[in-house]
């Protein structure tokens, strides 16, 4: 970084230093490095130590920058994308699709919400499969995978009741099935304390809720609810470019 002075400007101060740094960030500094102290880079730049907070407060909550425990602030990794609008279809963990095994449970009851979207009666066993989405070694997304039992009936034979082994049972049954189509909706959330533990967050935090529904010829066969962290993810559209603009109620999961 370099030491310019900050002149008079008519945009706040504290924004014309975010811009500043978020160019030196681009310049001179990798992902995962840290950045020097506040008193260092207040003196750099020629700024009271609050304004320079307020700089890097503002590039924390556009993702620029994370504040790790014990070591400081640093550069933070690129965005994930959410695909929003993609024309493409594929099963929860085919091709490589960036999500990480945790655990599984059996017979696990489902919200009403979710329930209502797999189109379920109360008391249908469901199978839960929850999945990780890492990036540069951080946990970005915590995923639930909601599978009607009626779906993959063929799990009748799977010893394990429950674990990662369970999981890649029950992801292996449901990629036997011929996909017919998905549909998918993105919403702004807080995050709940289970996720935010998982992705290093504090409860309440801004998170996008990704909800898809898969279906088959016979109707809904899963359906996924996966947690974005807000600071580290963009959405990214398909070919076609559409938005759809839906006032129905969160899906909680």
């Amino acid at each position: 970084m370099g030491t310019t002075q900050l002149e008079t400007v008519p945009e706040p101060k504290y924004w014309h230093l975010k811009t500043v740094l978020s160019e030196a960030l681009d310049r001179d500094f990798s992902v995962g490095e840290v950045l020097p102290n506040e008193r260092e880079l207040a003196a750099r730049f020629g700024v009271a130590r609050a304004t320079l907070r307020q700089a890097l407060e503002q590039l924390e909550l556009e993702g620029r920058l994370q504040r790790r425990r014990g070591v400081g602030t640093t550069v933070a990794p690129p965005r994930v994308g959410v695909a929003v609008g993609s024309t493409g279809h594929s099963w929860p963990g085919e091709s490589a699709d960036g999500w990480e095994i945790v655990d599984a449970a059996e017979a696990a009851l489902p919200s009403a919400a979710v329930l209502k979207l797999l189109g379920g009666a109360p008391g249908q066993p469901v199978h839960t499969v929850r999945r990780t989405r890492v990036s540069h070694g951080q946990a970005v997304a915590a995923e639930l995978l909601y599978v009607p039992a009626s779906s993959v009936p063929g799990l009748s034979a799977i010893d394990s009741p429950a674990g990662p082994a369970r999981a890649r049972a029950v992801l292996r049954e449901l990629q036997r099935l011929a996909l017919e189509g998905q549909d998918r909706s993105v919403e702004l959330g807080s995050a709940r304390a289970d996720d935010a533990k998982e992705l290093d967050r504090l409860p309440g935090a801004p998170v996008l809720v990704v909800t898809t529904r898969y279906f088959t010829a016979a109707g809904t066969a899963a359906v996924s609810v996966a947690t974005y962290r807000a600071d580290t993810c963009r959405l990214t559209f398909g070919d076609t470019g559409e938005v759809e603009i839906s006032h129905q109620a969160r899906v909680a999961s």
